[in-house]
C-alpha cells in the first residue's frame, strides 16, 4: 500500500487512489465495463477514474472496493480516507478566474513533484519568472487583458515560485535556450530585473540553472520546450507536459517518457554548466 507524502496534492492522491483501483480490479479479472455496470457507470469513466482525471465519489470506490473484494479491513479505510483527501481543492483553486482548466492538472502535478525537469526556448521558465517579466508577457502576448486580470496573473505566477523559495517544494533544474536570454521581453529595464532575478535563484539549493549556449548549434531540444517531472512515491511514474496555446499534453507512458528523459541529459551534457551559467549571466548584466 502507497503512503502518500505530506503536501502530495490532491492531483497525485487522485492518481495514486487511481492506480490502487486498477491493481485490485486486474487482480480480481474484473473488466472496465463491468467495473463501469456496478456503480452505474460508462466502462470510460472506470477508465478516468483508474488514470485519476476525474472527482471520486467515496460511494462509488466503496462500491468498487465491495466488487474487488475487499469488504473491510485497514486497507478499505485507507483508500477511502485517500478519496477525502483526493478530494480538496488546491490553493490554487482560487485562481480558477484566470487558470485555464488544462493548467490545473500541472498545478497538482508541480505541487507534488519531487524534481522538475524543464527545457525552454523562447521564455524564461514560469517558476523563474520575476514579477516585470511575467507582467510584460502577459501583456504581450494577451493584449486584451484588463490590467486587474494580468496582476491576477503575475500573482499566480509569485504564488507559484514559493515552491523554490519555502523548502518544502520541488527541486527544479532548467536548462534554457540563450535565446530566451536574449530576447528583449518589456524592455531593457524588466530584462535586467529577470537577470538579476535568474542570479538569484541559481544560487537556491532548490534550484539548478543551465544554458544552452548559441555556439553549440544544433542540439537535441530540437522538438521543443517540454517539462519532465518525478514524483517520491514510488507507484507514480514520471510525467512529460507539453504545454500547446490551449492545452497541453500529459505523457506517461514508459517509451514516451524515457524519450524525453533521453533528451533532457543530453541537453544536461552539452549545456554550459551552473558555474558557466551564472558567468554568462552576469556577463549579459554587465554588458547592457
Amino acid at each position: 500500500m502507497t503512503t502518500v507524502q505530506p503536501g502530495g496534492g490532491s492531483m497525485v492522491r487522485r492518481i495514486l487512489l487511481g492506480s490502487q483501483l486498477r491493481r485490485l480490479r486486474e487482480g480480481c479479472a474484473i473488466s472496465r465495463e463491468d467495473a463501469g455496470y456496478a456503480i452505474r457507470a460508462s466502462e470510460s469513466k472506470i477508465s478516468r477514474m483508474e488514470l485519476g482525471r476525474v472527482s471520486f465519489k467515496e460511494r462509488d470506490v466503496a462500491d468498487l472496493l465491495s466488487l474487488y473484494g475487499l469488504s473491510g479491513g485497514a486497507e478499505r479505510e485507507t483508500l477511502l480516507a485517500l478519496v477525502r483527501e483526493a478530494n480538496k481543492s488546491g490553493w490554487w483553486h482560487s485562481y480558477n478566474d484566470v487558470l485555464p482548466n488544462w493548467f490545473q492538472t500541472y498545478m497538482g502535478l508541480e505541487e507534488a513533484a519531487a524534481l522538475i525537469r524543464t527545457y525552454e526556448v523562447q521564455f524564461v521558465p514560469g517558476l523563474l519568472q520575476c514579477d516585470e517579466y511575467a507582467r510584460a508577457i502577459f501583456a504581450q502576448n494577451r493584449p486584451a487583458l484588463a490590467d486587474d486580470e494580468i496582476e491576477r496573473r503575475v500573482a499566480l505566477r509569485a504564488r507559484r515560485q514559493k515552491l523554490l523559495t519555502e523548502g518544502r517544494g520541488p527541486k527544479l533544474w532548467a536548462v534554457i535556450d540563450e535565446a530566451a536570454l536574449r530576447r528583449p521581453v518589456g524592455g531593457p529595464e524588466v530584462m535586467r530585473a529577470q537577470l538579476e532575478h535568474l542570479v538569484d535563484l541559481a544560487q537556491l539549493p532548490s534550484v539548478v540553472l543551465q544554458v544552452m549556449p548559441f555556439r553549440f548549434g544544433a542540439h537535441a531540444g530540437e522538438s521543443g520546450a517540454f517539462s519532465v517531472l518525478r514524483f517520491p512515491e514510488q507507484d507514480l511514474p514520471d510525467v512529460v507536459y507539453l504545454e500547446q496555446l490551449t492545452s497541453a499534453l500529459y505523457l506517461d507512458k514508459r517509451d514516451d517518457v524515457d524519450e524525453y528523459v533521453q533528451v533532457m541529459e543530453r541537453l544536461c551534457v552539452d549545456s554550459l554548466t551552473p558555474q558557466q551559467t551564472l558567468d554568462l549571466l552576469q556577463g549579459i548584466l554587465k554588458s547592457q
